[in-house]
């Protein structure tokens, strides 16, 4: 994209600028070296690892992506709702022991933060985590409430001999969702040697945790009863998933249209995939750990296996990046939704293209080439 060129004159053919968006979402901020209220949520960053700032999120919301679906927000809601929000930074050390109680409870807490200044308006989109609006140095901090704790979060956060690993998957088993986990991992609350973790590091790495084990738990269960296919939308995402009897395996292709963000005026098709093992990072980043999550959570709760093709087709109405919480939810909605059964293969893959709006994706695809022309025990 021309940003820099164009300055929000529309060159790029986007319904919607991203730097007029910002400006435009900065207009109700006032700026304050002050802030008392409700901190529902921590947020670590990256810059500098291991030397790395922290704080609060700082917004009168839950800061909970599925809230915001269930009460049906757009992507002009959501930005304009993280355009308030303030992230507070501070030396980690000397704030570790209020960001773990925020991350704690399972309400959110009020906190009083003082600032050095003002904070400052810096919006900035990312295809990880969700965007903040607002920024401020932390002179002073407390917490005003007190930490109401789960059960699960309690046991699993005091038991140091407890891995990382196994408390993930203990958390996400008990019924805490990966929301929370997440914010448990940020905060330095899980594990045996225990630090903080940058945010977006930790949601994907708490996505990928929770859905390698329960893809060894589908390896033990029969192959589903028939070719099974799903789909959903959210926020111009659009998602289709094609279950098909047989062991594990799982392959993703994204589709970015001609206009959408990273489409950078042509489509953009990439794919990933694997068997029982994965190895190395997901050229599609985050967004591929999180359809991982929502299908293996579908076929635990049936318990069954099936190969599993994602399709995902993200068009221009996408304006905003909103983080990989969204193909999250998409997908979880997809698989709750209703399921077509298909007669065969090539039923299956025709629906699919027609969900999601074209058959283009085919010669990306190795798990279909693979399903058409090898036959398993399953098949006997």
């Amino acid at each position: 994209m021309r940003c820099a060129e164009c300055k929000g004159k529309g060159l790029c053919g986007l319904p919607r600028c991203p730097i007029m968006s910002r400006f435009y979402a900065q207009l109700p901020v006032l700026p304050t070296d002050h802030y008392q209220g409700s901190a529902p949520s921590v947020f670590v960053g990256s810059y500098g690892y291991p030397k790395v700032a922290g704080g609060p999120l700082m917004i009168n919301d839950a800061d909970h992506p599925p809230d915001w679906v269930a009460r049906g927000l757009g992507i002009d809601d959501i930005v304009g709702l993280r355009a308030r929000t303030i992230r507070g930074a501070g030396e980690v050390k000397g704030l570790a022991g209020n960001l773990q109680e925020i991350a704690l409870s399972s309400q959110p807490l009020d906190v009083e933060v003082r600032f050095v200044k003002p904070v400052a308006f810096d919006l900035r989109f990312d295809g990880t985590i969700a965007p903040v609006g607002l920024t401020g140095a932390i002179r002073k901090m407390d917490v005003l409430d007190n930490a109401r704790v789960d059960r699960a979060v309690d046991r699993a956060t005091s038991d140091t001999d407890l891995s990382a690993t196994d408390a993930c998957d203990i958390l996400h088993t008990s019924g805490t969702d990966v929301y929370q986990i997440t914010q448990l991992l940020t905060a330095g609350l899980l594990g045996r040697k225990r630090h903080v973790v940058p945010t977006r590091w930790a949601i994907t790495a708490v996505d990928d945790t929770v859905s390698n084990r329960l893809k060894k738990r589908i390896a033990r269960y029969s192959p589903l009863d028939g070719i099974q296919v799903f789909s959903g939308s959210l926020y111009a995402n659009h998602i289709v998933c094609l279950l098909v009897p047989g062991d594990w395996k799982f392959e993703m292709i994204e589709v970015w249209g001609k206009q959408s963000l990273w489409g950078d005026g042509c489509e953009t098709i990439a794919r990933d995939g694997e068997g029982l093992t994965k190895s190395g990072y997901s050229p599609l980043a985050g967004a591929y750990y999180s359809a991982r999550l929502a299908v293996t959570e579908y076929l635990e709760s049936i318990r069954r296996s099936a190969r599993v093709l994602v399709l995902r087709n993200v068009t221009s109405d996408y304006w905003a990046p909103l983080g990989t919480w969204v193909v999250r939810e998409v997908t979880r909605n997809a698989m709750r939704g209703q399921k077509t059964p298909c007669a065969d293969l090539n039923e299956g893959i025709e629906l699919a293209s027609r969900l999601i709006g074209f058959s283009h994706w085919r010669p990306y695809s190795r798990l279909i080439p693979e399903l058409v022309t090898q036959k398993t025990l399953f098949d006997f």
